[in-house]
């Protein structure tokens, strides 16, 4: 009679699938865990970088308000703009001034005789010229003393102190032109000749013996009746931060007003930033019910304090005595209902119109509205900020979460692989086990076929 196999073991026991999935159940709530940290630590970091980033974006409107310079932009305006034409900077002054042109200045222009043409050889020696102090000295030699030779020797020198030469061609033959690169009186020049065959005595010319249709002379006109030169037709050093530049004999009136579009143009940037910030703030702070949607930084203590200091220094009004403005509000900036900002340019161009030093005691005085906005702003994104210490903070802490990750890493690692020598071993035994069963079942089976 035959007995049953008794199955005792196998050796086909698949280890990677087992400690596969063991690996996977106990690492699967703290991989959830640390996957919900990381996220939320990120959002964390990207929301306080969005709320920072809208108010360094305030902080950059305000800067012509914060350093007064939307306050120094000046318009020009001039009345016959023939005669001259005029820029202002920020340090000129509103006025008005009447100029009269009666000179203005020139290059000295001197032509030689006429030549057969450019190629004419004129003579020898040494050819000096010289302005002021400065002089060229070019020893013109036979073989190389053509009118082309002349003009080239004197542009390549040097030592050239400011002539340009060039040579013109009329009916009565080639001419040679020097002219000063520069105008007025001080830049007029000598030329003289010694020795060779005394031909190049025919280019002397000294200022204050000779005439030339075209001499050095400096720019001369009044300013409001006062007498003034100048020896270039841009005039810089006449009026305080104004540049004028004179085009022809005759009179013309220069009015130098402030420019109330920059100031216009600050506030409305102001706004729009505030504006950009206000946004930002209430979809980081949000909470929506309906669409089950909450903001990153809801109930955040820091953001929520910050928000509302910026608010309320927008909406303060100044002490003091002062008849002018004291409050944006009174220039046109007011809130809406949405807690959002809205600019009134005719009610701020009548202001500007009335109080004008008022209105930038208000904006950017020592105690300005911008000046006080700016160091708050910086006060909380400094290196040394609760906004920047906040950020550093985050960031310490992902790096914390990564090293977290990774040390629980190499603890599945290790788990992994004490059950993998686990489970081999086991494989091993119930390989060993399923020989000796077989041995077994046939050791059974002979006792019974015996019988």
């Amino acid at each position: 009679m035959a007995t049953n196999p008794v199955s005792i073991g196998s050796s086909s026991i698949d280890v990677a699938t087992i400690v596969s999935g063991l690996v996977a159940n106990k690492r699967s709530a703290q991989d959830k865990q640390a996957a919900a940290d990381k996220q939320a630590n990120t959002t964390q970091i990207s929301a306080v970088g969005n709320f920072t980033s809208s108010l360094t974006s305030l902080q950059t409107a305000i800067k012509s308000l914060t350093d007064g310079t939307a306050f120094t932009t000046q318009t020009t305006s001039v009345q016959d703009s023939t005669v001259l034409s005029a820029s202002a900077d920020n340090t000129a002054q509103p006025n008005n001034y009447n100029i009269v042109v009666s000179k203005l200045a020139t290059s000295q222009k001197t032509t030689s005789a006429a030549f057969t043409d450019s190629k004419t050889a004129v003579g020898t020696g040494n050819l000096t010229i010289a302005i002021g102090s400065k002089s060229m000295s070019l020893d013109i030699e036979a073989g190389a003393n053509t009118l082309e030779n002349i003009r080239d020797a004197i542009n390549k020198s040097k030592d050239n102190p400011g002539v340009n030469a060039s040579i013109v061609t009329g009916t009565d033959g080639a001419h040679l032109v020097l002219t000063s690169a520069a105008t007025g009186k001080a830049n007029a020049f000598t030329v003289t000749s010694s020795g060779g065959d005394g031909n190049l005595a025919q280019f002397n010319f000294d200022p204050a013996t000779g005439t030339t249709p075209t001499p050095a002379q400096d720019a001369q006109f009044t300013i409001d009746g006062l007498p003034a030169t100048s020896s270039s037709n841009v005039v810089t050093q006449a009026i305080d931060g104004v540049t004028v530049t004179l085009s022809k004999v005759g009179s013309s009136s220069i009015t130098i007003a402030n420019d109330t579009t920059a100031v216009s143009t600050a506030l409305g940037s102001l706004v729009s930033a505030y504006n950009s910030f206000i946004s930002t703030y209430k979809t980081l702070t949000k909470y929506d019910a309906t669409n089950n949607q909450v903001g990153a930084l809801i109930g955040d203590a820091t953001v929520n304090s910050i928000k509302s200091q910026v608010s309320s220094l927008l909406g303060s009004q100044a002490t003091g005595t002062t008849s002018g403005p004291t409050s944006l509000s009174n220039l046109g900036v007011s809130f809406q209902v949405d807690g959002t900002l809205k600019l009134d340019t005719n009610q701020l161009n009548k202001v500007l119109a009335q109080n004008p030093k008022e209105t930038r005691n208000l904006l950017s005085g020592d105690n300005g509205i911008a000046p006080q906005l700016d160091k708050l702003i910086t006060s909380w994104t400094s290196t040394t900020g609760i906004l920047t210490q906040r950020t550093a903070n985050l960031n310490q802490k992902s790096k914390d979460l990564d090293d977290q990750a990774t040390a629980f890493n190499q603890q599945m690692d290790d788990y992994a692989a004490r059950l993998t020598k686990q489970y081999s071993a086991l494989d091993a035994m119930m390989t060993k086990l399923a020989g000796t069963s077989s041995y077994l079942q046939q050791q059974f089976d002979a006792l019974t076929a015996n019988k």
